[in-house]
């Protein structure tokens, strides 16, 4: 095999320059001299290959690396671990949603579970095949979104990794999101079926649903909902949407006035109002558990069937199948509910919260008396 010697690369509008050098296994690498200095950046090129090609574990060479940096510039290489990298970017998201936030947190930590010892290595050893295989493995398990969304993050890992010249290059960069596989389309509940699913509900799942099919809210918002968010006089309802940490007004249907106004209340205005929902919240700060439940009771309606997972021939980690109805298909009732009662577009989706920017140019005309008259038109259900 020719060996190919180290050299020298600079990125353009960069006054460092990188070495390029050959480990054991032949595999060309790229890593941050950290030095403008084109004398002392070919060195540290040298002895970078030097210690790579030398048959000693991936840790073992960034410490060397790390070392003769070191003693050549007197300065300490930038160097971190994915996992190090990967904590310092969740900092950097403190900002953001809490819904959000947990799922980077749930993300990066899908990604580290899959790398296993390589999540300890550094940053700038992992390559596109990891990467590729990574979004294969996910195929297998999860949804084509759920995917895409993981590959999301992943991606946003390693642009922020190269923002801070810890990699040269980005090895998400060329691998492409997931194709959309034919899967199963949520649709609404018809009304004969929210009956069917009300008639086995708790208390509390019962008055969930129908914060759901009367506000169009997601499962998160209504499990974290608190009594001081409700203004019964006024019939409104005030959320600061999970998903989008955006504060939203609602007018309350008739019906779920009266449902609300049905429910044991509390002195303590931070009271939650679903209180076994609130719970899992606080403690998971997701919706899986939840969403399982609700399944559960689709289940019990005999909406949807199960199979034991041992006659499925399929392990834990196999990819859930999509469902046509689960809680988020309240969310589609209502539109298509309001679609049908011939509710303009602009206030059905103002009313759920979309915000695509050509509905949002509507919003302005959208008023609470209008949002009002559209939730009058909604079904009762018994």
């Amino acid at each position: 095999m020719v060996h190919i010697m180290a050299s020298l690369w600079k990125r353009p509008n960069s006054e460092n320059y990188w070495a390029c050098f050959t480990d054991a296994n032949g595999k060309r690498l790229k890593r941050s001299t950290g030095e403008s200095n084109r004398s002392k950046a070919k060195q540290i090129a040298e002895a970078y290959e030097a210690a790579a090609r030398t048959k000693k574990t991936a840790l073992q060479v960034r410490r060397t690396i790390a070392s003769l940096h070191k003693q050549i510039t007197g300065e300490d290489l930038a160097s971190l671990t994915v996992r190090e990298h990967s904590q310092n970017w969740l900092v950097e998201k403190k900002g953001t949603a809490p819904a959000t936030r947990a799922f980077y947190q749930g993300s990066a930590a899908k990604f580290l579970r899959f790398l296993g010892p390589k999540a300890d290595a550094d940053i700038a050893s992992i390559d596109a095949k990891t990467i590729l295989d990574y979004r294969n493995d996910l195929l297998a398990t999860v949804s084509t979104k759920t995917t895409n969304h993981d590959l999301k993050t992943v991606k946003a890992l390693f642009k922020t990794a190269r923002r801070d010249h810890l990699i040269a290059d980005d090895p998400t960069e060329f691998v492409e999101t997931a194709k959309t596989r034919a899967e199963r389309v949520r649709r609404p509940f018809t009304l004969h079926e929210i009956e069917r699913v009300l008639a086995v509900a708790s208390d509390e799942w019962r008055s969930m649903i129908l914060f759901g099919l009367y506000t169009g809210l997601r499962l998160s918002d209504i499990a974290t909902m608190k009594w001081n968010q409700i203004d019964l006089q006024k019939r409104e309802v005030w959320v600061t949407v999970q998903k989008t940490g955006k504060p939203q007004l609602l007018p309350l249907a008739p019906v779920l006035a009266n449902h609300i106004e049905s429910l044991p209340s509390s002195d303590d205005p931070n009271a939650p109002l679903h209180s076994r929902a609130n719970g899992v919240w606080d403690r998971e700060h997701r919706t899986g558990r939840l969403s399982n439940q609700f399944a559960n009771l689709l289940v019990a309606a005999g909406l949807r069937t199960t199979k034991p997972k041992e006659n499925q021939g399929k392990g834990q980690r196999a990819r859930r199948e999509g469902k046509e109805l689960s809680f988020h298909s309240l969310r589609h009732t209502v539109v298509s509910a309001l679609k049908e009662a011939g509710v303009a577009e602009a206030v059905v989706m103002a009313l759920v919260g979309h915000s695509s920017r050509e509905v949002s140019q509507h919003y302005t005309s959208v008023g609470l008396d209008s949002l009002k008259d559209a939730l009058a038109k909604l079904p009762s259900v018994s």
